[in-house]
């Protein structure tokens, strides 16, 4: 069975499909700081996000997965907004903003 295109494939964060470019992005489940390889592809926007609002001790420690990531409050409420946005929507919304300095 063919694997389907980029573009088919949903943002395994938010949901919305991926369109191939800019407003794509690797996220390491496991910070690359503690050794992480493993990595998904996501919108930029979802991960800007994820490390506007968690260090990378807690990414390591309790979010390294996306069912932990949309748990997250703050991250729910993200994926909430997001959701009507078209897939390849970018702004300056998840930029540092409440970013945890460890």
């Amino acid at each position: 069975m063919p694997v389907p295109e980029p573009s088919l494939l949903p943002c395994p964060l938010c949901g919305r499909p991926m369109v191939p470019g800019p407003s794509l992005n690797e996220h390491h489940l496991v910070p690359r700081t503690y050794g992480g390889r493993a990595t998904v592809t996501m919108h930029r926007i979802c991960h800007a996000k994820i490390h506007a609002v968690l260090s990378e001790q807690e990414l390591r420690d309790r979010y390294h997965t996306v069912e932990s990531l949309r748990a997250h409050p703050e991250i729910a409420s993200f994926l909430r907004w997001v959701a009507r946005k078209p897939p390849e929507f970018m702004d300056g919304h998840a930029s540092g903003r409440g970013k945890k300095k460890r």
